[in-house]
């Protein structure tokens, strides 16, 4: 078939041939009234996967041009100087605290037993590299209807222990990032933003508006399916701070002390003239290791996806506000009935779903029983109240290893009273109908019961 072909020209062929696939085989159905609608879905069309061909093609695989290329692109669209590709959002996370306990930080290193306030209300993985590490999560309780951090608790969080504050921008929306990160520049500490469901979010920062992920030291994101933006797996860590960036990439690669790419030697000039710690002069420096860290590198395929991918973030932010404006309207009627989700003061929410608590007498497992029959997916709030979840078995009877401000009230509440649908760019104006009006179904049917 090739035989009188450049490798270019075949490429070339090959790709369009790809196109005309991903245009004939995975355009998506159009809804049709009755069909199951996901609170998440991938969103795609032939861009993502002939960007994959292509990468598959060169056949490099680790981390390569469509790597450097997504970093320094998700940079620039973010307003932030670095950018780091991981294998998920989850090591996106372990990635940037690790980076906290890095000796290079001097006073400011995070060590075992030093305390990191937190919330219990959201995913496990912001909160489990905190205890992996040895270091004492300090949890806090959230508000309703934002579901973010509590801003008044954050004093009596602090001790003399407190190092940072590790928190998740919740569905989309921004925390009070005014409050927090004058709160840890008051005391020194450090701030990592978990923007893993709010990529695209943005928040007004004293009077200029800016991204989330990328006001506090250190920014995390996950592009996960059901996410923003997607790679199938994979996750990004950002900052604008020059040491916090070295760092973050020796523990994603390795540990190693050397910052040449995969492929490349001696970049710097002082491959084999330097001394490191008890090594030998002139020690290989490629293999000197100034961290015990991981190899959390993504692939070159997941990046190619993600540069298609982050050519349609702007179109899917806009799609989700749209959907959250249009279903926040279908559910005004009911809001005497349920609590309906309220954007943080300053911001401009990238909506990751629709938030809803259930108020005195409508029963959420009922509601959510009868979404569920009638094909409509939901969600809890992820973990409810970590606390409360088998993994914390054994620290609780030890009652060691974590503390607590307050009681966690409306923790306790979401976890007992709380759920959540999509408003993902895939979902059209007839799906987001069909989820406003069963819930209004199913709000009405439980309160005449």
């Amino acid at each position: 078939m090739f035989e009188n072909r450049s490798e270019k020209q075949a490429r070339e062929e090959i790709l369009q041939m790809v196109e005309k696939y991903a245009e004939k085989y995975h355009k998506k159905k159009k809804y049709e009234n009755g069909d199951r609608i996901p609170y998440a879905s991938r969103v795609y069309d032939s861009a993502e996967m002939v960007n994959l061909v292509d990468s598959a093609l060169e056949f490099w695989l680790t981390s390569g041009r469509y790597t450097d290329l997504f970093e320094k692109k998700f940079a620039e669209k973010f307003g932030v100087k670095y950018c780091s590709l991981v294998n998920s959002g989850s090591s996106a996370n372990l990635n940037a605290f690790m980076a906290l306990t890095s000796p290079l930080l001097g006073e400011r290193q995070i060590k075992r037993g030093d305390e990191i306030i937190t919330v219990a209300a959201g995913f496990p993985t912001t909160v489990a590299p905190i205890i992996q590490y040895g270091a004492v999560p300090v949890f806090v309780d959230v508000t309703i209807p934002q579901y973010n951090i509590d801003i008044e608790k954050l004093e009596e969080a602090k001790s003399a222990k407190t190092k940072a504050v590790m928190i998740a921008h919740t569905l989309g929306n921004p925390f009070n990032l005014e409050a927090v990160k004058d709160f840890c520049d008051k005391y020194q500490l450090w701030l990592i933003e978990d923007n893993c469901d709010a990529l695209g979010s943005k928040y007004v920062y004293h009077g200029i508006e800016r991204y989330t992920g990328t006001i506090g030291d250190i920014g995390t994101s996950s592009f996960y399916p059901p996410h923003h933006m997607t790679m199938g797996e994979g996750g990004a860590v950002y900052t604008n701070n020059p040491l916090l960036n070295k760092i973050i990439r020796s523990f994603r690669d390795w540990g190693r002390d050397c910052i040449c790419p995969s492929g490349c030697d001696n970049m710097c000039g002082h491959r084999f003239d330097r001394q490191y710690g008890e090594l030998p002069l002139g020690y290989d420096h490629k293999y000197v290791y100034s961290h015990f860290g991981y190899n959390l590198k993504a692939t070159d395929m997941q990046a190619a996806i993600g540069c298609a991918q982050l050519e349609k973030i702007e179109d899917f932010v806009q799609k989700r506000r749209q959907n959250f404006d249009r279903l926040y309207e279908i559910l005004k009627p009911v809001s005497e009935k349920i609590i309906l989700p309220e954007a943080c003061k300053n911001s401009k929410p990238s909506w990751f779903g629709f938030l809803i608590t259930c108020k005195e007498g409508i029963d959420r497992n009922q509601l959510v029983i009868y979404l569920e029959k009638k094909g409509i997916q939901t969600r809890m709030l992820f973990a409810g109240n970590l606390i409360k979840h088998p993994c914390f078995d054994q620290m609780r009877e030890e009652k060691k290893g974590y503390r607590i401000v307050g009681n966690l009230e409306n923790t306790d509440r979401i976890m007992k009273d709380s759920f959540w649908v999509g408003v993902y760019p895939g979902m059209t104006e007839e799906m987001i109908d069909c989820i406003g009006n069963t819930i209004l179904e199913a709000v009405e049917g439980i309160s005449n019961l």
